[in-house]
């Protein structure tokens, strides 16, 4: 199956090209084209995982566990069929939002770079190799950030890269700790000698390390701090799409770990990730409703939704890890849609900030639509996709009788409300403000609003299918917790 290279091979292929064209216009037609390319392949795979199992490419020829192992399940399917969708969402909406300076024709380059990145992390069987994929997303990312001209773009992305930097010595140092244990680092050797070592349980040093990098990756309590003081910097494209795709990385990372060879101590992490995800819905939730400026309330509520998907892990029944990995679907269509209309809405009005924002839903009534869907998916509204993501969790917590961080969520859920409707009150219910400077001759064009309008409609579908796509979640979580079969399937299948 060398296919299941292609998610990484088609984005390099396309930074190769892209170094060669200076246009700006060009390169926006190749990034259309290429992030449509990759989602094929990505629907593609993810047909081939439902009808063979789970795939398995060993790099070079070489077996595992001595070289290195791209493996395609359920889980990382489903995540690669997202994130393309996203990618495929925002290549279009930089059409417009980008601009056509010289240094935004290099846009793209760099766009791909993050994409094969993230493509890499989520389907590479090897932990050495997730942490090249980290660095190829961190390096990327920082000339994203500050990709503008602005000074509290550089700021922000200084940010971003120290505390990232941190995260990824601590990785490097968990891996040291790791190979010097186990001597691999191939994720189901691992998994196999750990499950078979009665002394695993002293790996416990490595895990905290892990988990501490893989916390700050994914903006958990309390290691988010980087992901406020940096996201809402950047040009609202690359907001939209770190957004979507960045944190859920360091999410999946958790998941593959500590459902596959992290699994001694049980006790230990369930509690430490639970009490990491109650305080990461909270604090986010309350953090994002004294905010008034509307990247920075959304950035904040990247970080309470987080604490859902590890609320799940926490869990650990097939039930939980259904409601996570439901609940990374629809985060990552809604939460990036939302920030797209929040860019649509400041190319309208020329501001991010809610006080000088109104009257919205006379003035443009469809972009009050695009608005309301994602947010309102957020919120748990039904019956759209967040109240079924919800919804599994909580019944989830409830089974199990993890009845305070059932109790959070909830409250959480309340919060997420409160803040989606300030803004909704806020720049479309209320009147203009008279002192506000409003851009003349703004038109919203088609590719303004389809890629909103793409993931809206993503949004309610995932809710009408919820019960499809509760099944296919579920598939991925009881294959999680059958980890032999992940195993079995790269170390004793060969080429």
């Amino acid at each position: 199956m060398t296919e299941i290279a292609l998610p990484i091979l088609l984005p390099l292929t396309l930074i190769i090209i892209l170094i060669f064209i200076r246009s700006s216009s060009y390169a926006k037609r190749i990034g259309i084209a290429g992030s449509t390319l990759l989602l094929i392949v990505a629907v593609y795979l993810f047909i081939q995982v439902k009808e063979n199992g789970i795939l398995v490419l060993q790099i070079g020829g070489w077996e595992a566990p001595y070289g290195i192992s791209l493996v395609m399940d359920y889980l990382n399917s489903i995540m690669l069929v997202t994130a393309t969708l996203i990618v495929f969402a925002i290549s279009i909406y930089a059409y417009h939002y980008v601009g056509d300076k010289p240094k935004f024709s290099r846009f793209f380059i760099f766009f791909f770079a993050l994409i094969m990145g993230v493509n890499g992390a989520f389907i590479t069987g090897d932990v050495f190799n997730l942490y090249v994929w980290l660095e190829v997303i961190m390096l990327s990312s920082f000339v994203l950030i500050t990709m503008g001209e602005k000074k509290e773009q550089l700021e922000g992305g200084i940010k971003y890269m120290s505390l990232n930097l941190i995260a990824s010595l601590l990785f490097l140092a968990g891996i040291g700790l790791l190979y010097g244990k186990t001597g691999t680092l191939n994720m189901a050797h691992l998994a196999r000698i750990l499950n078979n070592d009665q002394q695993s349980i002293l790996l416990n040093t490595s895990a905290m390390l892990f988990f501490i990098a893989l916390g700050m990756k994914a903006a958990i309590f309390p290691l988010f701090f980087w992901l406020p003081a940096s996201y809402h910097t950047a040009n609202i494209t690359v907001t939209s799409l770190f957004a979507g795709l960045l944190t859920k990385v360091g999410v999946y990372a958790l998941i593959r770990f500590f459902t596959l060879f992290f699994v001694q101590d049980a006790y230990f992490w369930h509690n430490l990730l639970l009490i990491s995800a109650g305080f990461t819905m909270v604090i986010g939730g309350m953090a994002a409703s004294i905010q008034y400026d509307t990247r920075r309330i959304l950035s904040y509520h990247i970080i309470s939704q987080i604490g859902y998907m590890v609320m799940g892990l926490g869990i650990y029944t097939p039930l939980a890890l259904a409601g996570a990995i439901f609940f990374i679907i629809h985060n990552m269509i809604a939460k990036t849609n939302t920030f797209l209309v929040a860019g649509i809405v400041c190319k309208f009005k020329g501001t991010y900030y809610l006080k000088d924002l109104g009257g919205l839903l006379k003035e443009r009534p469809l972009l009050a639509i695009l608005f309301i869907i994602p947010a309102f998916a957020l919120a748990g509204i039904p019956p759209l996709s967040g109240f079924f993501a919800k919804f599994i969790l909580i019944k989830a917590g409830i089974e199990d009788k993890h009845y305070l961080i059932t109790a959070v969520a909830l409250l959480t859920a309340m919060l997420t409300l409160y803040s989606m409707i300030k803004i909704w009150n806020e720049a479309f219910l209320k009147k203009q403000p008279e002192k506000t400077t409003i851009p003349k001759d703004v038109k919203i064009t088609f590719s303004d609003i389809f890629p909103s309008a793409v993931l809206a409609l993503t949004s309610i579908l995932l809710g009408v299918f919820a019960a499809s796509i509760y099944e296919l979640t579920l598939s991925a979580a009881n294959q999680l917790l059958e980890p032999n079969v992940y195993i079995e399937a790269v170390l004793n299948r060969t080429k």
